[in-house]
């Protein structure tokens, strides 16, 4: 299918913008965000503020008829809704970003606080555990996919080797040329990015992974390794700048039951809240108050909420937040670092 859709100046886009609807009280600084932050980033913000169709049933574009799978949902239309503003979308934007930094902040911190929850206790039992598959589960570590050959483990080491081969640290000069390879796990640890960590958490014996979890206050090691996956996909959507705030959460945590941890409660059996990244800032905030419970982060994450630009008409359901303020008591205030 050929593409044929022009290319447009920022002048045409803002009166584009305005002929749909959009309310522009200072078209120079309006202009200004277009060429500093662009247009296809910030439709993602003004999406919401689109109008929308009666409900319907979309036809399928492949054979332009009644689709398999009946899908019954209202489309985005081309004009706004009344009273959008440009500055709503610019707002929100300025929010979300906000929100990326805070949950790189907490990644920060729960990715270097896995890494020695990891090496070292693979560590006491050997020093390059990493590359030991009898210390993983065979799933992960013997058993081989049919199309590459290969395990799950054969393939995290070669994304290892990668990072090996990419680390431009000191350390790891040092040690390469002082002790030469394999690299001790407490040693080599410190290059794992998130999804490294989270993809060998998710290759240990269940009894190590129970360990670990248990730190967390979580009984099951195997829950406990979907929250690192699905922190890992929150880390990756804030490292690329995507939007964050109303965002579809494809892999999905698993939940204990609410008696394990009650402030899940609110989630449980709630798909749209399931899906929403509200609930990773909760995960996020759970593991922090174990990792350092006099962290401040918990307190600063509340005060961004209260900054959502709601004179948009918008609200913090888009996160998947729930209408109550509840985490505030679940969660005791603290003035730490």
């Amino acid at each position: 299918m050929a593409y044929e859709k022009p290319w447009s100046s920022y002048e045409s886009q803002l009166d584009q913008l305005i002929a749909r609807g959009m309310v522009v009280t200072d078209r120079a600084r309006a202009l200004d965000y277009l060429e500093r932050i662009g247009y296809y980033r910030l439709s993602g913000y003004w999406f919401a503020f689109r109008e929308r169709s009666e409900a319907c049933c979309p036809l399928d574009p492949g054979r332009f008829g009644k689709p398999r799978k009946v899908r019954v949902d209202r489309l985005a239309l081309d004009v706004f809704k009344p009273g959008t503003c440009f500055q709503h979308a610019v707002e929100l934007y300025v929010f979300d970003k906000k929100l990326r930094l805070l949950a790189l902040d907490a990644l920060e911190r729960i990715e270097i606080a896995l890494r020695v929850d990891i090496a070292h206790p693979l560590g006491e039992k050997d020093r390059f555990a990493y590359l030991n598959p009898d210390l993983f589960f065979p799933g992960f570590s013997k058993t081989l996919d049919k199309q590459s050959g290969l395990t799950r483990h054969h393939e995290w080491l070669a994304k290892h080797a990668g990072l090996i081969g990419r680390s431009k640290e000191d350390f790891i000069r040092h040690n390469r040329e002082k002790y030469g390879l394999p690299l001790a796990i407490w040693v080599v640890c410190e290059i794992w990015d998130f999804g490294t960590l989270s993809t060998l958490f998710a290759g240990m014996r269940e009894a190590d992974q129970d360990a670990i979890a248990s730190k967390y206050g979580i009984a099951n090691g195997r829950l406990f390794a979907s929250w690192l996956r699905s922190l890992n996909y929150l880390r990756n959507v804030c490292a690329h700048h995507s939007r964050l705030w109303n965002r579809n959460i494809v892999d999905q945590p698993k939940l204990p039951a609410a008696e394990e941890l009650p402030w899940t409660a609110p989630f449980i059996d709630n798909a749209h809240r399931l899906a929403r990244p509200f609930l990773l800032f909760c995960i996020a905030r759970h593991l922090l108050d174990r990792i350092n419970p006099t962290s401040s982060w918990g307190r600063r994450f509340q005060a961004l909420l209260a900054e959502f630009p709601s004179q948009s008409g918008l609200s913090l359901e888009g996160m998947g937040m729930p209408a109550e303020d509840w985490a505030s008591e679940l969660w005791p205030k603290n003035d730490g670092q």
